[in-house]
């Protein structure tokens, strides 16, 4: 039996999902969101969300960080893709941001949640979901939807 077997197992048991985000898993841990700093480098949280434990990879976004993404991509199930709608001048740097990651291959697998942004291919599962992370809204039904897409894919068998 393979390392990767064992960790499939150990996931299936402890219902484990690994999801790579931005500083939104603030508001989604009850956290204050009124002064949002950039993350510099990353934080972990684990949250229990319904019956499944979330490892919550909160990585900064600043282009002089990215290039450090390709290190947190291991065993990712899930990505929740921030675009702040209301910067109009990042957008198209965004857009090309999310179709290289979206190459990567060690993300082939992983459900992709995007916040606020417009459609695309049909090679992968993914959800569209406006929010706002000093409210909460929208964030509760973008991740439950990203949780019942990776539960589906993850733990079929149960």
């Amino acid at each position: 039996m393979g390392l990767l077997s064992i960790i499939r197992k150990i996931k299936r048991k402890e219902k484990e999902m690994r999801i790579l985000m931005t500083t939104i898993v603030l508001k989604i841990n009850g956290e204050d969101t009124g002064v949002i700093s950039p993350t510099l480098g990353f934080n972990i949280k684990t949250i229990k969300y319904h019956k499944y434990s979330l490892n919550i990879w909160d990585i900064g976004g600043q282009k002089t960080i990215r290039s450090y993404w390709r290190n947190y991509f291991e065993q990712t199930d899930g990505l929740v893709w921030v675009v702040d709608s209301s910067d109009i001048r990042r957008l198209d740097d965004c857009r090309a941001e999310l179709h290289n990651l979206l190459k990567e291959e060690r993300l082939a697998g992983a459900s992709l949640l995007v916040l606020n942004l417009e459609a695309m291919d049909g090679s992968r599962h993914w959800q569209i979901v406006g929010c706002s992370a000093h409210t909460g809204e929208g964030l509760l039904q973008g991740f439950d939807w990203l949780v019942q897409d990776i539960a589906s894919r993850i733990y079929v068998l149960e």
